[in-house]
């Protein structure tokens, strides 16, 4: 009998996971012992899900939602959609384009739902569309002068394009001047603690991707439009439902993780990656400490990493063969931005539906699944409605409501290194300041979450990252994926691709990594600023 071959997956977010179930598939347990090393006691990464006090939070917001018929099909195969309307759905009458013969989520937990996505800017006390659009309310919101100014500073961005070597002219080509310096500039700084020119265009062009003041008005006209528009003719920023485990992103890896481990797939927790050994060009085994302190080595023939390129680097570093003082310099100067989500379980908002969309509570709460806050006289970037997302994340979905301020810091600033208690009251009284709650007397539960390495930064050392490819990929059996594991602003679906070529790579002998490396580059992709 052949040999199987040793693969490690390090990380057991989205990208890891994919990977290790798909060596799993059709019989690929007979080839390859598969081992997966996670750093936590958790599964999902930033697509976790965290529990407390009977209500779970998103850890970011992550809405399942691909242009790639593999990854769809393939959430469909660990979560089924469902069959029956949910909870919220029943209550508003809203029963269409549901699975026929899924199962109902009543009576069972294993399903994935079917949400209708509003996400919507607040500025200046109004609240506009997102992404910003000129409907009629935005018109009503802006007054007739601000309207003009804008028309006439996006018709002179039609015809003095800027050059593209930074962000902030990336938007402005888009968007115009004053609406960049109303919706784009101060957010932008918010959420990179960098001033948008300072930043490279190549972030626009895989977040932004095609939206522009024309595409938002192509998709305005063409839901006039009788024909129903297949969902690859749409922006991703502009997809208006997408489908969402029952109880948050966190229950599909769980339940990946489950299957792994079913399967034979061994998968350690609290096993941080701290050394990779090399010989004739490979890695040739991986050294990982547990919560104890002990190191174990692993013989590897393939690795396939999700941990950032700054921790792989310095973990290559750390073996008998030291990386390259100029690799570990530019893989040491990459940049990353963290957050820190608050949650506050309050009694009520004071924000009321002004929407035509239905929504529940007495009186109704806002539709909203994000509210991305874009006054830069606010430090909190985006306010997720958890009840939206899914009422089963609430305990007490018709009598509370849940929401998550996300802030945007560095790890070991002021608001990151803030004590629990004080930041909280700090979200409290931003909240009081927006009118969103009363005050402090309106709180009846909160929880903070700090989470590292959220946002792979497009500055610093960056401009040098096709050398540090080149220097990885020149270990032929090392394949690095996902978000942090290619320092690429992947979404959900992107990291699960990466893997999935890895993985093709691996089963097939194909010796080029361009194809895992190139997903999530087609500029006609990419979905607008938000975190996914």
């Amino acid at each position: 009998m052949e040999k199987k071959q040793s693969v490690v997956v390090i990380g057991g977010g989205p990208a890891g996971l994919t990977a290790a179930w798909e060596l799993a598939r059709d019989g690929g347990l007979e080839r390859y012992d598969v081992t997966v090393l996670e750093e936590t006691a958790e599964f999902g990464g930033i697509s976790r899900t965290v529990r407390h006090n009977g209500n779970r939070m998103d850890i970011g917001g992550h809405r399942f939602f691909s242009k790639d018929d593999r990854i769809m099909d393939w959430w469909k195969e660990v979560l089924p959609l469902q069959g029956a309307p949910s909870y919220d759905d029943r209550k508003l009458g809203r029963h269409h384009d549901l699975e026929p013969g899924g199962p109902d989520p009543e009576k069972t937990d294993k399903v994935m739902l079917k949400r209708h996505r509003v996400s919507r800017i607040f500025w200046n006390h109004h609240m506009f569309d997102y992404p910003i659009s000129l409907s009629m309310n935005t018109l009503r919101a802006l007054g007739f002068r601000l309207t003009m100014v804008a028309g006439f500073s996006y018709l002179k961005s039609i015809f003095h394009k800027l050059p593209e070597d930074n962000l902030e002219n990336f938007y402005i080509n888009r968007f115009g001047r004053k609406l960049y310096s109303m919706f784009f500039e101060g957010y932008t700084e918010k959420l990179w603690g960098r001033h948008p020119r300072e930043i490279s265009a190549d972030w626009g062009a895989q977040r932004v991707k095609g939206l522009s003041i024309i595409a938002v008005l192509k998709n305005a006209f063409a839901k006039l439009l009788p024909k129903k528009r297949d969902s690859r003719e749409v922006e991703t920023s502009l997809i208006e439902e997408f489908w969402y485990p029952k109880l948050g992103p966190g229950q599909l890896w769980e339940t990946v993780e489950g299957n792994c481990v079913e399967a034979g797939i061994t998968v350690l927790t609290d096993a941080r990656v701290v050394a990779l050994n090399q010989s004739d060009g490979r890695i040739s085994s991986v050294v990982y400490r547990d919560s104890s302190g002990a190191e174990t080595t692993i013989e590897a023939d393939q690795v396939i990493s999700s941990m950032p390129l700054k921790d792989l680097v310095n973990a290559i570093d750390e073996s008998d063969t030291p990386a390259p003082r100029d690799m570990t310099m530019v893989a040491n100067g990459l940049p990353y931005r963290d957050f820190v989500t608050i949650g506050l379980l309050v009694k009520h908002l004071r924000l009321r539906n002004t929407t035509d969309i239905p929504t529940l509570g007495d009186p109704p709460i806002v539709p909203d699944c994000w509210i991305y806050v874009q006054d830069p006289g606010y430090k909190v970037g985006r306010i997720q409605v958890f009840n939206n997302w899914s009422p089963y994340l609430v305990k007490d979905v018709d009598g509370t409501v849940w929401i998550g301020l996300e802030y945007f810091c560095d790890e070991g600033d002021d608001f990151w290194t803030m004590g629990d208690e004080d930041a909280t009251a700090f979200a409290i009284r931003e909240l009081t300041k927006m009118r969103i709650i009363n005050g402090p007397q309106d709180v009846l539960d909160s929880h903070r979450e700090r989470v590292k390495k959220a946002y792979p930064a497009y500055f610093d050392t960056y401009a040098r990252m096709p050398e540090l490819v080149r220097y990885l990929d020149s270990f032929g059996n090392l394949y690095c994926v996902g978000r942090n594991g290619q320092h690429h602003y992947n979404n959900q679906d992107h990291s699960m691709a990466t893997a999935m070529e890895a993985v093709k790579n691996i089963r097939t002998g194909e010796t080029s990594k361009d194809n895992v490396w190139s997903v999530n580059t087609e500029k006609s992709y990419h979905e607008e600023k938000a975190a996914d």
